[in-house]
């Protein structure tokens, strides 16, 4: 042991047959061995860290329990990923590995999604049944009713398959009506962007406009035949879900089997539990209508009968009731005669008693002479006692002046006091006349209305005024306004 040779120092000869690498050769050899090692392959995961970029390119991460791993979806391949992908869905992801040298890093290139079993779909399904539950999306008052025999139906389904046939041969055994038909594809890739595009040209349908050609259904059927949980996806689509609701044609859904729940029975506004249960929603049986019509014409027809009879008994009743109208007419005739015979005999006899009433009322009036000698006799005297009276009322009048007749001295002292005492009160209304002041050089101003204008603003140029004058009035008229150097207003 003691003759072995020491261990050579790092960096000499002994490691020259270790190869050397420069880094882009190993970031190749490590891209070569990933993609070369795991090919194609589907990853189980939930989606979290999800962007979407300007350019169109997805970027995610998948995780678990036990790690994480990047993944991305190329803009040409976001069309066929198969679902709308988002953060908390756990999806299985199909793709390849692939390294990225610059960073050091691996990533997973997506090119189809799908979800991650019953559990993962039903998920979401009540997640977004929730949501669009407290938008109201499934109040029962946004419910429309389902006209009795609509003239035209839409259908969108499918061309393939035996629902189209049902619903055809269901509508025509029932009721013949015109049909118009929107093929979709019901399930996979693009079903739920066909199915929302033919809801939503259906109702766009006879709206004027170029090219409106053919008129809007009155009902519309949304119908596919049954098939798992992923097959019906396409009817519990948001975008779906929202074109029904906008629909202003009323909605019948027929989706599956009758077992089988969608959002879309929830959100339209009746739900059939087959395609042909959906046709018989749709139309009436013409039988029963045209039985329902004969019973009920039966039923009119006797019910007028009936009406009619019993009209008639009533007036045989009241006919039977009036009295013979030409005995009428003879009593009314007869009671006229005697009327107008008993006028005759009635009118001369009241002028005779009148008479003879205005003859004795004569005999006991007195004689107009008699009468007009009293009443001049009556006004004599009357006038001789006004004339007494009014000699005597003048005589006392004379006797009180002689009484109170003042001496000619104080007479004259009161008449020059109350001639000074009115001589100051005239000096006191000069002292406060306008026309004093208009004496002394002062003009008063009138407008048109002949109000009293006391400030300038009150006035424009081209107004008309009066000028009021101590002897006089003029008219004249304002030609500007100016300020003069002690704040007054020349005019």
């Amino acid at each position: 042991m003691d003759d072995a040779p020491p261990p050579a120092p790092f960096g000499s000869a002994a490691f020259g047959n270790v190869p050397e690498y420069s880094v882009a050769e190993i970031s190749g050899a490590i891209k070569q061995t990933l993609e070369s090692t795991f090919g194609r392959i589907r990853v189980r995961g939930e989606i979290t860290e999800f962007k979407r970029y300007s350019s169109g390119h997805l970027y995610f991460s998948l995780k678990d329990e036990g790690g994480k791993i990047s993944g991305v979806v190329w803009r040409g391949s976001v069309s066929r990923l198969g679902l709308a992908p988002e953060n908390g869905l756990e999806i299985i992801a199909t793709g390849r590995i692939s390294a990225y040298g610059e960073r050091s890093s691996y990533q997973l290139i997506v090119e189809k999604m799908e979800y991650a079993g019953e559990g993962a779909l039903l998920a979401r399904i009540e997640r977004l049944r929730l949501r669009l539950t407290e938008e109201g999306l499934f109040d029962r008052a946004r419910k429309k009713r389902i006209p009795r025999l609509p003239k035209i139906i839409g259908v969108v389904t499918s061309l393939q398959g035996a629902v189209l046939h049902d619903i055809r041969t269901t509508i025509a055994r029932r009721f013949p009506r015109h049909l118009l038909i929107w093929p979709v594809a019901v399930q996979g890739e693009g079903a739920a962007a066909q199915i929302t595009a033919a809801i939503q040209g259906f109702s766009r349908l006879g709206v004027p406009g170029p090219g409106a050609t053919l008129p809007r259904p009155d009902v519309l059927i949304v119908a596919r035949g049954g098939g798992s949980l992923e097959d019906l996806m396409a009817f519990n689509d948001e975008s779906v879900l929202r074109a029904v609701a906008a629909c202003p044609i009323p909605v019948i859904s027929a989706v599956g089997h009758e077992t089988d729940t969608t959002l879309i029975d929830y959100v339209s506004d009746i739900r059939a539990p087959t395609p042909t249960a959906a046709a018989e929603l749709a139309v009436p049986v013409r039988d029963e209508l045209l039985a329902d019509l004969a019973h009920r014409s039966a039923r009119m027809s006797n019910a007028l009968t009936r009406i009619g009879q019993t009209a008639c008994l009533r007036l045989d009743r009241a006919a039977s009731g009036l009295p013979d109208l030409p005995s009428l007419l003879d009593t009314a005739r007869m009671r006229l005669d005697d009327r107008a015979h008993r006028l005759e005999l009635a009118l001369p006899a009241l002028l005779e008693r009148r008479r003879a009433a205005l003859m004795v009322a004569e005999r006991h009036m007195p004689a107009p002479g008699a009468i007009i000698a009293e009443r001049q006799s009556r006004l004599a005297l009357r006038a001789a006692a006004l004339d007494a009276a009014a000699t005597a009322s003048g005589r006392a009048a004379e006797a009180r002046l002689g009484r109170t007749r003042l001496s000619p001295a104080p007479l004259l002292a009161l008449c020059r006091e109350r001639q000074a005492r009115l001589t100051g009160l005239g000096g006191q209304l000069e002292s406060v006349s306008p026309r004093a002041v208009l004496e002394r050089g002062y003009v008063l101003v009138r407008d048109a209305a002949g109000e009293p204008v006391t400030r300038a603003a009150k006035l424009s140029g081209g107004d008309r005024v009066t000028l009021v004058f101590a002897d006089g009035d003029k008219a004249a008229r304002i030609e500007g306004r100016k300020e003069t150097s002690q704040g007054h207003l020349d005019l």
